[in-house]
């Protein structure tokens, strides 16, 4: 072989990225492909596998045709001519052996770079396994076990350290239930939900999951953690769930508890929603309907204070008005949210940036205030009541700004992924592209390639 054609074979052999064979000539396959033949170059190859002695007597040679990405937009056969060798130590029991290198070991019909791509396709790229499959010519199972490999090492094996964390829920599915042939009552298999844990500051996705809904689940999954994870969070993001509030308790009882700001604001709008529906009722005897004044602003009641017009507040208080007594404590309930919306804008922007105590105590009492003139209306007193009792989760937020954002965001990406796969059927496969759906952004920036 003249010098000019080595030089064309090494490059050829770095093109290819096969570590441990070298080409030797490169055909057209006639399909639109390449037919590429190799031959064993790392000297390793030769060491017998049970007792790691050098062969050195050739038995005879095997043409292989492992599985290789493609190159240069063109798919690639791989021909690959190895030698089958005896092992001469005589304290050996293995007779003979074929050449393998690390991208191909024994027995393995794919190479390296191509379980690699697959395992990236799913966690990285955000395929599902099938597609990943259709994309580089894999089955489903070889693709799947290349993801699971994959995220095993891409994956941190506990959490990252961070200061604040969000606890939220999602359903998935339906519950899987079993018989007990003795008793003849039925188990729960499979919880339908799950309990999703976040990074509420970070940005650095889903920590875990665990099934169930209940105050044993979330505190066992917090009291797992290393002892310094758990003591470095000083914050749990959570909504008006007194569940949650008891794990964390029990779990990590120095932290404090952060109530999201969302979820306030939604059961102010469903009380104001209630009262609307009740009086609307003792009113009518009916829903409202077109040509009633409250069907009229039924919409406008749900918008915000700031985001309305003079000429749209003027028609919500015209027509509230034109209902008399009722509309009048519509209106009154209304009135009571913004108050209420009024607090929560109170919260900082930027965390670590005190607002004035004065200021959040000022707009406590005048929306506390606003209720005890409206000690009637039983939907305003009861949202009143969950203020209070949560008002140290509240007061939290409004000192720090965190909300469970991460966790909502989270679970939508969850939901996502669900749908593209059609659904799963095992739970622990669901977690563990739950988890690399919500996380392959800050792994690509901690792992680059």
């Amino acid at each position: 072989m003249s010098t000019h054609d080595t030089e064309i074979n090494r490059d050829a052999t770095r093109l290819l990225r096969l570590e441990g064979v070298s080409v030797t000539k490169v055909k057209d396959d006639g399909a639109g492909g390449s037919t590429v033949y190799v031959v064993t170059s790392e000297d390793s190859a030769r060491a017998c596998p049970s007792c790691g002695v050098f062969a050195t007597r050739l038995k005879d040679y095997r043409t292989t045709a492992p599985r290789h990405l493609s190159c240069g937009g063109r798919p690639v056969s791989i021909r690959w001519r190895k030698a089958r060798w005896h092992c001469t130590e005589v304290a050996c029991a293995r007779g003979s052996f074929t050449e393998a290198i690390p991208q191909v070991p024994a027995r393995m019909r794919t190479t390296a770079a191509l379980r690699e791509a697959a395992g990236a396709a799913v966690v990285d790229g955000g395929r599902t396994v099938v597609q990943a499959g259709r994309d580089l010519g894999l089955s489903w199972p070889i693709v799947q076990h290349c993801f699971e490999h994959y995220a095993a090492e891409v994956l941190p094996e506990d959490p990252p350290v961070t200061e604040a964390i969000g606890i939220d829920e999602t359903r998935r599915g339906k519950p899987v239930w079993k018989q007990d042939p003795d008793t003849e009552k039925w188990e729960l298999v499979a919880d339908a939900w799950h309990i999703g844990f976040v990074d509420a500051i970070g940005g650095r996705g889903l920590f875990g999951q665990v099934e169930g809904r209940n105050a044993a689940s979330v505190a066992d999954w917090l009291s797992a953690q290393p002892t310094a994870w758990r003591e470095r969070i000083c914050y749990v993001a959570i909504d008006l769930c007194s569940t949650f509030r008891a794990a964390i308790h029990r779990a990590l009882p120095h932290a404090r508890v952060v109530v999201d700001c969302f979820h306030i604001v939604q059961l102010a709008q469903r009380h104001l929603a209630d009262l609307r529906r009740r009086l609307t009722w003792k009113q009518h005897g009916r829903r409202a309907r077109k040509g009633d004044s409250i069907y009229t602003v039924r919409k406008l009641l749900r918008r915000n204070n700031e985001d309305l017009t003079d000429k749209q507040r003027d028609l919500l208080k015209a027509e509230l008005e034109s209902m008399g007594t009722y509309g009048k404590q519509i209106y009154a309930a209304w009135q009571g949210k913004e108050l209420l919306r009024d607090l929560l804008g109170l919260a900082v922007t930027r965390r670590h940036v005190t607002p004035d105590p004065s200021a959040i105590s000022t707009a406590r009492h005048r929306f506390f205030a606003h209720v005890a003139d409206h000690a009637h209306l039983p939907e305003l007193v009861t949202l009143a009541e969950t203020v209070e009792q949560w008002w140290d989760g509240i007061e939290t937020y409004l000192t720090t700004g965190i909300t469970n954002a991460a966790s909502e965001g989270n679970n939508r990406l969850i939901k996502l992924e669900a749908r593209n796969a059609f659904g799963f059927r095992n739970r622990a496969n669901q977690r563990l592209r739950s988890r690399c759906a919500t996380t392959r952004r800050s792994r690509r920036e901690a792992h680059p390639h």
